[in-house]
């Protein structure tokens, strides 16, 4: 007799299920995320993901396991390359997320199509277009190739029967949130759904040494839509960050086993597409302008060191509490910074409003930004302008002193390979390098009050 199937309540955001509606999740916290879903129970013998390992297989030392060089090809574009660690692996399951219109698709069929120029095959799976509608896009984009095929369906077993008659080296599901598995009762986009469909996705990649591109949908919060498994089930996840009317965009690896996740990639939207952008620092600072506030500073991500245009503002208010906003910047680091300033410096800096922006909208979370913050602000509030050429760097402490950061050399070269005539460094840094960079001034700030002396001199 065949058991009865049971009615579950999950939550859309975190996966959490229980036997009876609920109002608020408790797994994630999140209100009226709890939809009805029908759970049938799984076939006898059924033993979870299976990637065809042999049942002969046993526990062997560590140190006898065998060393080999992981295979990887190029996607074509050398930005992607760089955040994916070097190159697509083959049996390995990317997931790319990002906001509606970021480029996701775009970048996706133009990377399809360059695979497929190398000689490997394609197949391109979409499953919220049609057939000509992709066929349009690739017109725009110049991504015509011969080994790329296009397919439009959501059926996971059709999709599996398309990959085996085809036999692709690279796949692409356009987007996981579409495809569906006939025996799961619910709705494609699901919680069930993109959690069975992603299992079976990964064990066609698995099995047939297929590299996957999946591509996914992102909640109003910016956060990946559907459960969290998802994330720790693929090899890589990739977001996109930019807004859609930006000109430019970034790709960050937020889990990779195959490489860093420090790394990222930039690109700019043109008529053609997303495009790689291989100098990234001379783009970022292509529109600068001298005024107060104004602050170069080096920041490295992963093995790029970048210079960015940081700007803030700061004018007296006579609204209470005064206003502090912050754009790719961490709001709480910049109230630590002003306290800072007030307690070490004596600058009068707490009744104004606050404003602090990274100009090309990359987003900075590494402590060396501190001192140029600092620098910025108290420029902006004295009205002052930042000695010509110059970059800051630097970690500040409570006390008011800067303290050394990582990777000094890399940064100092960027800044003299685009022009830069000054550094303002922290003491321990300078005293490392005094000797061994030429070519640009150093100056070495132990405190704060010694690095806004040296970025805004009185002669």
């Amino acid at each position: 007799m065949p058991k009865k199937k049971k009615t579950v309540y999950v939550c859309q955001d975190c996966g959490y299920d229980a036997p009876k509606w609920l109002g608020r999740c408790p797994g994630c916290g999140a209100w009226n995320t709890m939809v009805e879903e029908v759970v049938a129970p799984e076939p006898k013998g059924s033993g979870g993901l299976r990637l065809g390992l042999s049942d002969a297989v046993k526990p062997q030392p560590i140190g006898e396991v065998e060393l080999e060089d992981l295979p990887r090809f190029l996607t074509g574009s050398s930005e992607l390359d760089r955040v994916l660690g070097g190159g697509v692996i083959p049996g390995s399951m990317v997931l790319i997320v990002g906001d509606p219109g970021v480029g996701k698709s775009s970048l996706t069929l133009k990377v399809c199509a360059d695979v497929a120029r190398s000689g490997r095959r394609v197949l391109y799976v979409t499953g919220e277009e049609s057939t000509r509608q992709v066929r349009m896009r690739a017109d725009r984009l110049g991504a015509i190739a011969d080994s790329l095929l296009v397919v439009s369906e959501t059926n996971l077993e059709t999709i599996e029967a398309h990959v085996s008659n085809t036999k692709p080296d690279l796949l692409v599901i356009d987007s996981i949130q579409t495809i569906f598995k006939p025996e799961v009762q619910s709705a494609p986009g699901s919680v069930s759904q993109v959690r069975e469909c992603s299992v079976e996705l990964l064990r066609i990649a698995k099995t047939n040494g297929i590299a996957a591109f999946v591509i996914g949908h992102v909640t109003k919060d910016g956060n990946l839509a559907g459960p969290r498994v998802l994330e720790h089930i693929v090899d890589t996840v990739l977001y996109f960050e930019g807004e859609r009317n930006a000109e430019y965009r970034v790709l960050r690896a937020v889990k990779n086993r195959f490489g860093s996740t420090n790394e990222l990639g930039l690109f700019e939207m043109r008529d053609v597409g997303l495009v790689d952008v291989p100098d990234a620092s001379k783009m970022f600072l292509s529109e600068r302008e001298c005024d107060s506030g104004t602050v170069i500073i080096p920041t490295v991500e992963g093995t790029r060191p970048l210079l960015v245009e940081l700007q803030a503002l700061v004018a007296p208010t006579p609204y209470v509490p005064p206003r502090r906003t912050a754009d790719s910047v961490d709001i709480k680091r910049i109230q630590l910074l002003l306290a800072v300033l007030e307690k070490r410096v004596h600058l009068q800096i707490g009744a104004c409003d606050v404003y602090v922006k990274v100009a090309g909208g990359i987003r900075i979370d590494e402590p060396a930004a501190d001192l140029g913050i600092c620098v910025a602000m108290a420029s902006s509030f004295a009205n002052r302008l930042i000695r010509p050429k110059t970059i800051v760097f630097g970690e500040v402490g409570l006390s008011g002193e800067v303290r050394a950061v990582g990777q000094a050399d890399i940064r100092i070269n960027e800044a003299k390979r685009l022009g830069f005539e000054h550094v303002i460094l922290p003491m321990k840094n300078y005293r490392q390098l005094a000797k061994e960079i030429t070519g640009i001034k150093l100056y070495g700030a132990e405190t704060i009050g010694d690095a806004l002396r040296l970025a805004m001199p009185k002669d």
